[in-house]
């Protein structure tokens, strides 16, 4: 449409027009000429709006919901990201708590111990490097390790050093087959305890008159510049000992304090203690209550005696009579 004076004469007669019918319209409040005219229209046109409602009511619902599916969607993965990762923390917290409580009684006992150590984690258990028992740790020569370096846990010997890469080590277990290592008893004697795999360990004293009992506690005497076992380190406790003739070793049987089926957190001794700890690492043995009866001898029955009899008064002597 061309742009021209009587265009825009049109135009502004009919917004006269609009404004004036809506004027009067306003004027009326829904009565006389005009308020007819909007019932017919209201009449005529409303079940058309609605019609027209009704179809495409669904329609929009159905673009809401495809415009808001693509969020919702987002909402659902985070929430289930969220679960997924609490679920892997409640199944780790167990796991971080014992680790957490062997990293404990690791430090302490290199701090009684005087232990200068490298912390590690076994990251394989199995054979190798000639020995039936061994353990692959995540520590190397870049963290100080060297080969015949003594290996602890929180609870005692795990074993010694054999062979060291960069980043790894492999350590031969103390119930390894072919693994020595010389002990030392409370009261100062020297005794061998050697590994059996699976079954107990085994002891054997050197002196022929010492004897050991049952529940005595075992610790590392230490070798030839500490290499490679260092002092006063927790082996392990005598089950069961024998009973030599005069003249023999007496030998026994020792239960380790290491749990080798559960290794996880251990530690490399890169620097021995200047002094001997001794027996300082060993737990402090439960007090045995004695209890002492002291035999009362019964009371002596004595022979029945008869009662005592009053004795009989004296008979009254006469006088004798003057006359």
């Amino acid at each position: 449409m061309r742009d021209t004076r009587r265009t825009r004469l049109i135009l502004a007669l009919l917004l006269l027009t609009a404004f004036t019918l809506i004027t009067l319209d306003y004027q009326s409040n829904g009565r006389g000429v005009f308020g007819d005219l909007r019932r017919i229209g209201l009449a005529v046109f409303g079940p058309v709006e609605r019609l027209a409602a009704d179809v495409v009511r669904p329609v929009r619902h159905a673009i809401d919901t495809v415009a808001s599916f693509g969020s919702e969607h987002k909402k659902v993965q985070q929430l289930q990201q969220q679960v997924e990762t609490l679920r892997r923390q409640l199944r780790a917290q167990p796991f971080e708590q014992h680790r957490a409580a062997e990293l404990d009684k690791l430090i302490q006992v290199s701090s009684i111990g005087q232990y200068t150590i490298v912390p590690a984690q076994v990251i394989a258990v199995g054979r190798g490097a000639g020995f039936e028992w061994t353990a692959t740790i995540d520590v190397g020569s870049r963290d100080g390790v060297r080969p015949e370096m003594t290996v602890i846990n929180g609870d005692g010997l795990v074993g010694r050093v054999t062979a060291v890469s960069a980043d790894t080590a492999t350590v031969v277990l103390a119930i390894d087959p072919q693994f020595n290592v010389g002990v030392r008893l409370p009261n100062g004697a020297i005794g061998v305890v050697s590994g059996h795999g699976r079954a107990a360990m085994s002891l054997q004293l050197i002196d022929p008159s010492v004897r050991i009992t049952p529940g005595t506690g075992l610790v590392t005497a230490g070798s030839v510049d500490q290499t490679p076992f260092v002092w006063g380190v927790p082996v392990g406790t005598v089950t069961a000992v024998s009973t030599p003739l005069a003249g023999e070793v007496q030998t026994g049987t020792v239960r380790p304090f290491v749990d080798f089926a559960t290794l996880d957190l251990v530690g490399v001794v890169v620097k021995p203690p200047r002094t001997d700890p001794r027996g300082a690492l060993l737990a402090s043995p439960v007090p045995t209550v004695t209890v002492t009866v002291t035999a009362t001898p019964a009371p002596v029955p004595q022979p029945s005696r008869p009662a005592a009899q009053p004795s009989p008064l004296p008979s009254p002597t006469p006088a004798p009579s003057h006359g």
